[in-house]
């Protein structure tokens, strides 16, 4: 909990804001909490890359009406993107096309 304050510190937000965000974390499954010492250690339930999935999983069906396209569109319009994001992109795209070729 310590850790994830200092972390945080700069945004403003108080210790017991954190703390109660957490909890709210813990009773929707994200993070665990190692009770086994005095100070409550917090921790992800699931990998990052899973987590993000779920959140443009979830992004995608609400504000998209699940159009990966206009997602993509309207995240490459909000922000420009550097040369090298635009190249793992198209190579993103290429991988996903050889993928879908092949089956």
């Amino acid at each position: 909990m310590r850790a994830v304050h200092e972390a945080l510190k700069a945004t403003g937000a108080g210790y017991t804001t954190i703390l109660k965000q957490l909890q709210i974390m813990m009773d929707k499954g994200l993070v665990d909490r190692d009770e086994a010492q005095r100070a409550h250690v917090y921790r992800a339930r699931h990998p990052q890359q899973q987590v993000q999935r779920g959140l443009v999983r979830h992004l995608l069906d609400r504000a998209f009406n699940g159009s990966a396209s206009q997602l993509v569109q309207q995240a490459l319009s909000s922000r420009r993107a550097s040369p090298e994001e635009l190249q793992e992109i198209r190579q993103i795209l290429a991988d996903l096309e050889r993928t879908e070729g092949d089956q």
